[in-house]
């Protein structure tokens, strides 16, 4: 009689649950390529995914073999492989940025239960393209379609501190014209400046009633993968819940899904982004007198 014995699975293929071992360290050495600047040396490659040298080496032919990384005959140092590329911008085409964006406002709403916007730049400013409304009761005149002003509110202040300079002039300067003329108050050119310079700092943008009396609003950036402000998610909350300060509940929640939805969108740079070269609050200094 022959006797059968259950063949156990090869070493790189180890079983776990819901999947097999040797696929999750691979993704694990591609994300630390993808989120590395430039070819990585095996020793860059260990060190980032906690693995050993040798077994880190084992991955790295396989995925070249398959296309999926490549590697520098000159310096022998590691990238991402053309076909891992061609993965990824597959990948990308297939993702509408403003649909992630509104799958994740419902989520957030649903978090921390207050009224939940996002908004996307056009030729007349932010308009306002998804909400959620909470349970909690406010008066609201912020509809889908609304467009925010950029001087004032906590959206338009975000996309100010990061689209190009050129593209948002004219409606800071009409913004002004009208308020100088309508005797409102807006931000003068140097509370401008430091605005934006503590939103690219913070990458968040606060207003305390600054639209509606007792009602507050903070908002956070999405980012794709060119490093492109795509749109801006905001909670809007009543003053008196005290959850829209720096450090209040929904700024964290929507810091996490803010960025959460910038990486499905391939959104890697997690460092500090520099303030344009030319501030937009310097360059209306020698325009006109603030108001």
């Amino acid at each position: 009689m022959t006797k059968t014995t259950k063949s156990r699975p090869k070493a790189t293929e180890k079983p776990e649950r819901g999947g097999v071992q040797s696929v999750r360290i691979a993704a694990k050495i591609l994300k630390a390529l993808a989120y590395e600047d430039g070819a990585q040396p095996l020793k860059s490659l260990a060190s980032a995914t906690g693995l050993a040298r040798a077994k880190v080496h084992r991955y790295l032919t396989s995925l070249r073999n398959a296309g999926l990384v490549s590697q520098d005959p000159d310096t022998g140092h590691y990238q991402i492989g053309p076909a891992a590329v061609t993965i990824g911008l597959a990948g990308l085409r297939r993702i509408s940025p403003i649909g992630e964006v509104c799958r994740a406002l419902a989520g957030l709403r649903d978090t921390i239960n207050q009224t939940v916007t996002a908004a996307v730049w056009s030729e007349a400013g932010p308009i306002v393209v998804a909400m959620q409304e909470s349970d909690h009761w406010a008066t609201m005149n912020i509809r889908i379609g609304s467009r925010l002003p950029v001087l004032t509110s906590a959206i338009g202040r975000l996309f100010l501190a990061h689209l190009p300079e050129a593209m948002v002039r004219p409606l800071v300067a009409a913004e002004r014209d009208d308020a100088r003329s309508g005797g409102l108050t807006v931000p003068t050119v140097d509370e401008l400046e430091n605005l934006l310079g503590e939103i690219r700092q913070r990458r968040l943008s606060r207003a305390p009633s600054a639209l509606l009396p007792d009602v507050d609003a903070i908002a956070a950036p999405v980012f794709d993968h060119r490093d492109h402000l795509v749109a801006v998610m905001c909670v809007v909350a009543r003053s008196d819940a005290k959850i829209t300060g720096w450090n209040g509940s929904a700024v964290r929640a929507l810091t996490d899904v803010a960025a959460d939805v910038s990486v499905r969108l391939g959104f890697t740079n997690d460092q500090e982004r520099p303030a344009p070269a030319l501030p937009i609050a310097r360059k209306l200094r020698n325009r006109r007198p603030s108001a």
